[in-house]
């Protein structure tokens, strides 16, 4: 079963927006929601899912809204949760940002898209594309749209319309991958993966089948070429317009790809991952005078690969003042609000190594909150490198027209949840 009753509330738990989809619920058990959460925050007993009787809410917070779902049924959790966070998505892509006023400004279009979203508690066309095929913010268009329904819904292929023609036909392929690492005071590596996904970017016309191919282990242990270097794919997870049948039986990625930007497809790789950037830092507080820090980074990857964009944030005292900085290259500024310095490297090549000193005063009164050691942390991005090592190796194109397209491939490692801890 899924959800009888989804409800958009404000920060104070005001109903901005409902839709009751089955009626076995009674609306008004909604009032019951806020009190409940505020008691649950008190108590620290802060749970997905309230209960009060034999209703259950399932809830997620966005911005300043509450999105609430109801039932008294033992209900899909996953489904519903999946669901409340592609109506978080949805509503983004018509509103560019989800919040109260976004909603109060367009009541008529968030009930239309309500109704279309879900039907009986069951999810039906999430699709932000299609919906937008006939759901439009115009509301003369709105009049018009309502006696003709687009054949996408009803299609086979609900994801892709008919009749889409271009000039030039290409693909571009965005193979994104992050790293999560998380690095001891002492050095050490305690966790590490790296999460990666494909995108893709379709400009073709007609209805087009597209196979793509990857070094994927399993694929070449089934057909028994095991030369050169492959890797293992665990937690994938697929568009909907991939053949999930086709990719069981031989670990074929088969496809009829949505127009437009889609994220073909996610996967997790659990290895032992080297840092790619390290870090090493010296942290010295001299009590009621200064904290003086030094941080040395240091490109653990290839010489002719170049991180841009590289962030390296280091905690420092809340009662800190009077900053001075010393950097090798790059420039450090200081963001009191957030009790951090921030260096900044736009280019940092592969193999070098760049020093940051830092100089703050302290207070001679001696602050008695004691406060957290929070770790650094690290934001880049590496175009054309990948450290997992997956590759494409093809992407074919069949088109009944037999035109010829272009397939152009791009590979980009970034820092996901990127931290090392400190001694101080």
């Amino acid at each position: 079963m899924s959800a009888s009753a989804i409800f958009v509330l404000d920060l104070k738990g005001k109903v901005l927006i409902c839709r009751n989809y089955k009626g076995d619920v009674d609306m008004a058990e909604v009032d019951h929601f806020m009190p409940l959460l505020m008691q649950h925050e008190e108590e620290g007993l802060l749970c997905p899912v309230i209960s009060h009787g034999n209703v259950h809410f399932m809830w997620i917070k966005h911005s300043n809204l509450y999105l609430v779902a109801t039932t008294n049924k033992n209900s899909n959790a996953s489904l519903v949760y999946s669901f409340l966070y592609k109506l978080v998505e949805v509503f983004t892509e018509y509103f560019k940002e989800l919040e109260e006023e976004s909603i109060q400004d367009n009541f008529v279009v968030v009930y239309e898209l309500l109704d279309e979203l879900m039907d009986f508690g069951f999810p039906q066309t999430t699709d932000s594309k299609i919906l937008q095929e006939y759901i439009t913010q115009e509301g003369a268009k709105l009049e018009v749209a309502k006696s003709k329904v687009p054949t996408t819904v009803t299609n086979a292929v609900s994801w892709r319309s008919e009749g889409i023609k271009y000039k030039k036909n290409e693909v571009f392929i965005d193979v994104i991958e992050s790293i999560n690492v998380l690095v001891n005071a002492n050095g050490s590596v305690m966790s590490s993966d790296i999460v990666g996904s494909i995108k893709l970017k379709t400009m073709l016309s007609g209805m087009p089948e597209l196979r793509l191919g990857l070094n994927d282990r399993v694929l070449f242990a089934l057909s028994g070429r095991d030369k050169g270097k492959t890797v293992m794919m665990e937690d994938v997870k697929f568009h909907q317009c991939v053949r999930l049948s086709r990719f069981e039986s031989d670990r074929t990625i088969s496809f009829i790809p949505p127009d437009g930007e889609s994220e073909l497809m996610s996967y997790r790789i659990n290895t032992h991952v080297k840092p790619l950037i390290w870090i090493e830092s010296i942290i010295e507080k001299f009590s009621h005078s200064r904290v003086e820090i030094m941080v040395k980074a240091k490109g653990q990857f290839k010489k002719q690969s170049v991180a841009n964009n590289v962030e390296v944030r280091v905690p420092v005292p809340s009662d800190a003042d009077s900053p001075k900085f010393k950097t090798s290259t790059g420039n450090a500024k200081y963001v009191p609000e957030k009790n951090l310095v921030v260096w900044t490297i736009k280019s940092f090549p592969g193999g070098k190594e760049f020093l940051m000193r830092a100089h703050f005063g302290l207070p001679s009164v001696e602050n008695d909150e004691a406060e957290g050691k929070p770790p650094i942390t690290v934001k880049f991005e590496i175009p054309y490198f990948t450290v997992s090592g997956i590759q494409v190796r093809y992407m074919k194109i069949i088109e009944k027209s037999g035109y010829q397209a272009l397939p152009w491939v791009r590979y980009i490692t970034q820092s996901g949840d990127y931290q090392l801890r400190t001694n101080v």
